[in-house]
Parts: C-alpha cells; structure tokens; sequence
C-alpha cells in the first residue's frame, strides 16, 4: 500500500511504479501542457495519456517544462501511453507507438498499454508490444480494458505477462473477480474514472463517511482503493483539486467503512463495456 504520492509499487517484471497519478483524457492539446506541468511541479511523477485522447504533444510539451523548472530528472518521471488498436497490423502498432514517441518528445515510454481488446484483435499488437519491450524501447508493457477471458486468450500465446490492467473501477463498479484473478496472476490493477465520472460524490453513505473523517468523498473514495491495493489514475486541471487528490495519505479506512463502500457495488459502468465495444 502507498503511503505517499511518489510511492512506488514493484510490477511483475521489477520495475516500480507511482501507485497514483495524474490522467489527462478530455483535456485539450493546446491546455495539457500547463496541466502536466502544474501536476509535476505538485508532486505528481505518474503522468498517463493515450494516442486516442489526443494530447500527447500538449503531454510532451509540459513534461519538458515541468523538468526545466524543477530540475528533476526524465528518469524521475513515470510516462504511460496507450495505442488505439483498431484492428492494427504488428508494423502498425509499431508506426503508432514511434508515433506517439515522436508526438510526447520522449525516447521511451514507461509503460504502454493496448487501450481495448477491440473484439479479440489484440494479439497482433500485443506481439508488437513485446518486441519493442524486449528491444528496450518500453520499461514496462500491459492492457487496459481487458476481462478475465481477455487476460486468459492472451496468457495463451503471449511471452510477456503484462505489468498492469488499467479498467474503469469505482465504488459502483468494485471489479472483485477482475482483482482476484490478477493478483493470481501478478498483475496490477490500476482504476480509470475512480470517481465515476463525478456521478457518486453526492452519495448518501459516501458522504456520512466523508464527515467522520473531515475529508471530501473523492478523498475517501481514494483512500478505499488505495487500502485495496488499487492503483490510480486520476484527472484533474486544477492545482487545488490536484492537491486535495493526493491529500489521502494522512487517514486510514475502519473495516465497517470498507465494507460500507465495498457494499456500493452494483457492477455499473459508466464507460463502455468490453466485451461490445469496437472500433469501426
């Protein structure tokens, strides 16, 4: 469990990893600079986007700010990015992540992720994922979005286990079987949309939480996956949100409240689902 914002989890293959950080997906290219160099200037050193999203210049451009500001170091940094794999050949899926290198003005990435299973078309490019990984062009490769069937098809023929599953989770959507099976298996579980989207932090029972222990909902509901040993990705464009995001290491859950919260779920997506969503 971390106990800090740049605390770091070991992954599969030993390589460490922030256990919570700063997403960028809807923020515009021509705003994501200024959000990623207020999220490192604030402490923040996992910075997650996606080929799909957009702004990976706009992520390229604040990385390379927020390091001539503060004097860290590339290495300092924990850069993740995702390929939109429509259906791509294993020479597509290396043209687009030398693509979004190019785009980030970066020389590698930390980790790279399949963003969907895309109706089982994943193995290709996941083939290309394990060589670029294998030729140290990635620290650390994984999926997002993936099922349990997913995980398990790509288990079949893959040399590489991946790192880490980035799936949308929330008190609404507590993906138990999803956890179980990658803990089995060494594999991270990182949350999108921990917040659902905004859509819980008026609940009842989140907020009776929330008063006990003088935080905001979206602190509790934090701290829950944090004390589930659930990595995070979370969004934010303003300083003072971001800090409250990481204001979640002062206060621990009581079991009753765990459970509590455990007891919210309804297996409710607010994203898409899996299993029915493509890309054409």
């Amino acid at each position: 469990m971390i106990n800090s914002l740049n605390d770091r989890i070991t992954l599969n293959n030993g390589i460490r990893m922030p256990g919570l950080g700063l997403g960028v997906y809807q923020i515009p290219d021509e705003d994501t600079a200024k959000v990623v160099a207020d999220g490192i200037k604030a402490g923040y050193r996992l910075i997650d986007t996606a080929q799909i999203y957009g702004n990976e210049s706009g992520t390229g451009k604040g990385i390379k700010e927020a390091l001539a500001e503060t004097g860290l170091n590339r290495e300092d940094l924990f850069v993740t990015s995702k390929v939109w794999n429509n259906h791509l050949t294993y020479d597509e899926t290396i043209e687009q992540y030398n693509n979004s290198l190019e785009k980030l003005e970066l020389d590698y990435l930390d980790l790279y992720l399949i963003h969907w299973p895309g109706d089982n078309s994943f193995k290709e490019s996941y083939r290309a994922l394990e060589d670029l990984y294998k030729a140290g062009k990635i620290k650390a490769i994984g999926v997002s979005n993936f099922e349990i069937h997913h995980l398990k098809e790509l288990a079949e023929d893959a040399s590489v286990t991946p790192v880490l599953n980035q799936v949308e989770s929330h008190p609404r959507m507590s993906q138990d079987e999803l956890r179980k099976y990658a803990v089995a298996n060494d594999i991270k579980i990182q949350a999108w949309s921990p917040l659902m989207q905004g859509q819980i932090l008026k609940n009842e029972t989140l907020q009776k939480i929330a008063d006990k222990y003088n935080k905001s909902v979206a602190q509790v509901i934090l701290r829950w996956d944090i004390q589930r040993d659930v990595m995070l990705v979370v969004k934010s464009v303003r300083p003072e949100r971001m800090a409250a995001n990481a204001n979640v290491f002062d206060f621990n859950l009581d079991k009753e409240d765990i459970k509590a919260i455990n007891d919210l779920n309804q297996n409710l997506r607010v994203g898409p689902e899996p299993d029915e969503f493509d890309f054409e």
